[in-house]
C-alpha cells in the first residue's frame, strides 16, 4: 500500500502518498488543514506534496459547507493540456530549432500579452458573465481578452516530446493568468477580513475560509468556476496556435485529428460525491483520477513526463499528483546552481540555456520516477514522453 496514516493527532486523519519524509513545517502545514472544522473524512497529501501557502501543494481537501480560498491558489484552474499526434520523430529531423522559434513568436511568455485578440477569442460565451465578477478586477476585462493563449511565467511550459514508440505530442503547462490571480486575491481579502470580524481562530490566516448559502461563498464560487473555464480555454486557444506551428512543419500545412486529447486542472475545486456525500473537493497541486479519467503527470524540463489514466481510488478523493514536485525553492536553486549546470541537465533539449531559468533547472525537483512509484494504486500509465523541445515562461 503506497500510502500511509500519519501518526498525528487531529479532527481529520492525514493518508499520505508522499515520496519523502515530511519536514516540520510541512508537516505542521498539514495538521493545521486536518484540524479544520469542516474537513470531511481525511486530508490526502500527493506523492509531490511540498509547501504552498495555507495548504500544502500536492493536497487534496474535502470540505463539507465551507471552502479555503487560498489553498485553491491564486493560479486558479493552473493545469495541463496534451495531444497526441500521428507524427513520428524522424518526421522532426532538422526542424527543432525553428519549431521552437515559431512557438516563441506565437505564443506570449511572461509577462507579455497579444498585441490582437482573435475572432475565436472575442467569441467565448463566457465573456458576457464579466460583468458579473468582483468588482475589484471589473477594470481588466482587456487585459483578460489580449492574455487569452498566453503561457505566463514561473514553472509553465510548452513542451514538444516523443512518446515510447515514437510518436509525437504536444503539451503545455498554464493556467488562468493575472485574470485569475486577481480574482482569487480578492476573495483572499474578503475571507479574511471576515474571519477577522467574526473573531475566528486559525491555525493559519491564510486559512480563511467562507461558509456555504452566504453571498460570500456564492460569489467566490461564481468567479472560481469562471476563472477555471477561463484557465482551460487559455490552454485550448494556445494548443490551437502550437498545432498550427506543428502542421506547417510536419504536415504541409494540412490539419490533422489528434489520437488523442487531454486537458486537465490542477488547482481548482469542485461539487463532488465521495463515501456517499456531496462534498466540495479542493485540489491543490492534484489531478482528478477518477476510472478512465485522463490526466497528466509532468516532471521537470529535463525529465519524463507521464499521460495517465485514473483508478478512481476512493481514500485520495480519486486524485493522483500533478508532477514532480519541487524539492527546493527558487531561491536556492538559484544559489546552487549554474548555467553550466543548467546546459548540462538539458542536453539534447532544444531549450533556453541561460541563468533566467535556473529556478526550473531538473535538479530544483524530485525525481519523476519516485513520485510515479508512490502512485500505482492512483493512476496507471498510458505514455512516457520525453521532451525534444522545452519553451519557459
Amino acid at each position: 500500500m503506497p500510502y500511509q496514516k500519519l501518526d498525528v493527532e487531529t479532527k481529520a486523519p492525514i493518508l499520505s502518498w508522499a515520496s519523502h519524509e515530511l519536514g516540520p513545517e510541512e508537516l505542521a502545514m498539514a495538521k493545521n488543514v486536518a484540524s479544520l472544522p469542516f474537513v470531511f473524512k481525511h486530508v490526502s497529501l500527493m506523492p509531490d506534496v511540498h509547501l504552498g501557502k495555507g495548504a500544502l501543494v500536492g493536497s487534496v481537501i474535502a470540505t463539507k459547507d465551507a471552502i479555503i480560498p487560498a489553498a485553491v491558489g491564486v493560479d486558479i484552474g493552473c493545469g495541463m493540456c496534451a495531444i497526441k499526434t500521428p507524427f513520428k520523430a524522424e518526421q522532426l529531423e532538422g526542424k527543432l530549432k525553428k519549431i521552437r522559434q515559431d512557438i516563441e513568436a506565437s505564443i506570449p511568455v511572461g509577462f507579455d500579452e497579444n498585441k490582437e485578440v482573435e475572432k475565436d477569442v472575442l467569441a467565448w460565451p463566457l465573456w458576457k458573465q464579466f460583468k458579473h465578477l468582483h468588482p475589484g478586477v471589473q477594470d481588466l476585462e482587456k487585459k483578460a481578452l489580449r492574455q487569452v493563449g498566453t503561457l505566463g511565467g514561473g514553472n509553465h511550459f510548452i513542451e514538444l516530446c516523443l512518446d515510447t514508440e515514437d510518436y509525437v505530442w504536444l503539451m503545455l503547462h498554464s493556467g488562468s493568468r493575472h485574470i485569475g490571480n486577481q480574482l482569487a486575491e480578492c476573495h483572499i481579502r474578503t475571507a479574511k477580513e471576515l474571519a477577522r470580524l467574526a473573531g475566528i481562530k486559525l491555525p493559519d490566516p491564510d486559512l480563511a475560509y467562507f461558509v456555504a448559502k452566504t453571498p460570500e461563498f456564492e460569489a467566490y464560487w461564481r468567479d472560481l468556476q469562471w476563472a477555471q473555464s477561463y484557465a482551460r480555454f487559455n490552454r485550448e486557444v494556445m494548443m490551437n496556435r502550437f498545432k498550427a506551428i506543428v502542421e506547417k512543419h510536419l504536415a504541409g500545412g494540412k490539419p490533422f485529428q489528434p489520437l488523442l486529447v487531454v486537458n486537465c486542472h490542477h488547482n481548482y475545486a469542485e461539487k463532488e460525491v465521495h463515501f456517499g456525500e456531496e462534498v466540495y473537493v479542493t485540489r491543490k497541486g492534484a489531478v482528478r483520477a477518477r476510472k478512465e479519467d485522463y490526466g497528466i503527470i509532468p516532471g521537470s524540463m529535463g525529465a519524463k513526463s507521464y499521460i495517465v489514466k485514473g483508478k478512481g481510488n476512493p481514500e485520495s478523493f480519486c486524485s493522483c499528483s500533478h508532477g514532480a514536485g519541487r524539492k527546493m525553492s527558487r531561491a536556492e536553486a538559484k544559489r546552487r546552481f549554474k548555467v553550466a549546470d543548467l546546459i548540462a541537465q538539458t542536453q539534447g533539449i532544444e531549450c533556453r540555456k541561460d541563468a533566467g531559468v535556473i529556478d526550473e533547472i531538473p535538479s530544483a525537483y524530485k525525481p519523476i520516477d519516485e513520485v510515479m512509484n508512490q502512485q500505482t494504486d492512483l493512476v496507471e500509465v498510458v505514455a512516457t514522453l520525453k521532451q525534444v523541445i522545452c519553451v519557459k515562461g
